[in-house]
């Protein structure tokens, strides 16, 4: 199991010489994985379901990670997840293409579906279509990235007679989530499956996505379903934690070090992380 770190491109951790150092500090304490959320705006005021403050500062997760690509050589770098029915699927896959090829293939494209119906009405999207947009979109994004001659005709996206390149070096899906469809996507559109929540909850997911297993077909281009997960109860991982995630199947535990409000903690934290061993 490897160890990864998310949400640094928020609030306190998201400055130009936070991120050098702590992005710097993550690799060389062995961190395997650096991942960035998500949000182009917040619902404001707050509404319950909201992770931020509308007034605290997140950065675009890709802009963030190519910063990241350029201070470091060998950590995966994520987007943990970017909210796919609110981006364009040609620009994004242009995004993420150039961001691989520049980070010498260490993307990985978390997507979800997205959740905050502010969020998403700003943004022009219906909630009732945001799970039909992400499956179109990610199909859409295939298309472009490995089709000799791309072509895709959907509701949300259509396109014929175009090609894009660089092709990312290997692109790689990972499909957030916990819902019935969610686990489906992973399955059928997906390298991996990225959760969060707490460790009673993993053997859930877990099954989730095996009954997705028996209800959607996998490619075999995809390979195995890789685990990415992130525990939020409690934010601190100790060592028996570890290796029960890791016991359950966990490939990359992705710890995250709230609240965000000081760099220097949060680089004692990543240290007191990086002494876990499994």
């Amino acid at each position: 199991m490897q160890l990864g770190v998310s949400g640094l491109n928020a609030k306190a951790t998201l400055g130009p010489a936070e991120t050098v150092r702590l992005a710097r500090l993550a690799e060389d304490l062995g961190y395997a994985s650096w991942w960035a959320g998500d949000h182009v705006v917040l619902p404001s005021p707050r509404v319950p379901d909201s992770p931020m403050e509308p007034t605290d500062p997140i950065l675009d997760p890709l802009v963030h990670l190519a910063f990241v690509a350029a201070v470091t050589e060998r950590v995966e770098l994520g987007t943990g997840i970017v909210i796919l029915p609110q981006r364009h699927p040609l620009v994004l896959a242009k995004q993420a293409a150039s961001l691989d090829v520049l980070s010498g293939g260490r993307l990985l494209l978390g997507v979800g579906a997205g959740y905050l119906e502010p969020e998403l009405r700003a943004l022009g999207v219906a909630m009732a279509e945001r799970g039909r947009r992400t499956d179109e979109y990610l199909d859409a994004m295939t298309a472009l990235w490995t089709d000799p001659a791309p072509a895709y005709q959907g509701e949300f996206v259509a396109f014929h007679d175009v090609d894009a390149h660089p092709r990312p070096s290997r692109p790689r899906i990972v499909v957030g989530g916990h819902s019935p469809a969610a686990f489906r996507r992973a399955v059928s559109r997906g390298h991996g499956w990225f959760g969060n929540g707490g460790l009673a909850d993993l053997p859930r997911h877990l099954a989730g996505l095996r009954r997705a297993a028996e209800e959607v077909d996998r490619p075999a281009r995809l390979g195995r379903l890789e685990i990415s997960y992130l525990p939020l109860d409690p934010v601190e991982v100790d060592a028996r934690a570890a290796e029960r995630y890791a016991a359950l199947g966990v490939d990359r535990l992705v710890v995250y070090p709230l609240p965000l409000e000081d760099p220097a903690e949060v680089a004692r934290f990543l240290e007191r992380h990086a002494t876990l061993r499994w």
